[in-house]
């Protein structure tokens, strides 16, 4: 089941400051679309994969309620936020982000409004994943929320459910034929490809047969997503979760760790937002 929830007052919780009270203008509220979040109920699970790495070892979890957007946060709404706030992410403070086109370049102005960089086209992207957003700007947006990063347990509780299965639909590998279940890049490791329907992201939401127990979409895919755990054996990493267009499948698996510092941006490196089921 989902809940509906209608932002009126937030704070804003920068990593690096004070929390400074934000409320809202009746033009700004008049625009922000309802915050679609899905109750996750409790549970015990078997985390991780005995066929994966090694930081993927089983381990038994036990997950409390909570909630979790039901898509990833779009460029329409981490505008508004933008907008409200005046935020300025770390890539637009460094002057460069990283793009991918089979292996990571430090692109000069690479920001979210410009993903790929000062020649790339923002214009019809509102309803795709923000990209280009570091950990530090991931948690301030969910903060404006009311909300939080997942956690790694409950992002892949959120994925997979309690029947351990290897990716949100089943256990099926996604292919480059049939069924499209989610915007992932070629086969063989690692780079974009377009047989999906789109060489870099999609619109959230695009691939409905992919959805994992509770409903969620693009959980393989699309994107990569902040969680606020760090990353096995690098402290000074964040853990990511959930592959990203331009990687093959076995990084699209529901157990799957990647880390990056904190606070860069990359253009296949988005987020979604989790809260405290009644909070």
């Amino acid at each position: 089941m989902s809940l509906r929830l209608v932002v009126r007052l937030a704070f804003l919780g920068l990593l690096c400051g004070p929390v400074v009270a934000v409320l809202r203008s009746p033009a700004v509220l008049a625009e922000v679309d309802e915050i679609d979040l899905v109750n996750v109920p409790g549970g015990i699970y078997v985390m991780g994969d005995p066929g994966g790495d090694a930081n993927e070892a089983p381990r038994r979890v036990k997950v409390d309620p909570f909630r979790i957007m039901r898509k990833e946060v779009t460029n329409r709404e981490f505008a508004r936020f933008v907008a409200e706030t005046g935020h300025v992410t770390d890539p637009e403070r460094r002057g460069f982000g990283w793009v991918w086109d089979g292996r990571w370049h430090k692109v000069k102005g690479a920001d979210w409004r410009r993903p790929k960089g000062l020649e790339g086209d923002f214009s019809r992207l509102d309803d795709h994943p923000v990209v280009q957003v570091s950990h530090q700007d991931a948690a301030a947006f969910c903060s404006w929320l009311g909300l939080r990063l997942p956690s790694e347990e409950e992002w892949e509780y959120a994925a997979r459910g309690g029947d351990g299965r290897r990716f949100p639909w089943g256990n099926e590998a996604p292919r480059q034929d049939g069924r499209r279940l989610a915007n992932f890049g070629a086969v063989k490791c690692c780079a974009p490809d377009t047989w999906d329907g789109y060489g870099g992201t999609a619109p959230v939401g695009s691939y409905p047969d992919g959805a994992s127990p509770f409903g969620l979409l693009d959980m393989a895919g699309n994107v990569w997503e902040w969680t606020s755990n760090v990353f096995p054996g690098r402290p000074e990493y964040i853990t990511l979760r959930g592959g990203g267009w331009g990687n093959n499948p076995y990084c699209l698996r529901v157990t799957y760790r990647h880390g990056n510092p904190p606070d860069i941006g990359l253009d296949m490196v988005g987020l979604r937002c989790a809260g405290d089921a009644g909070a």
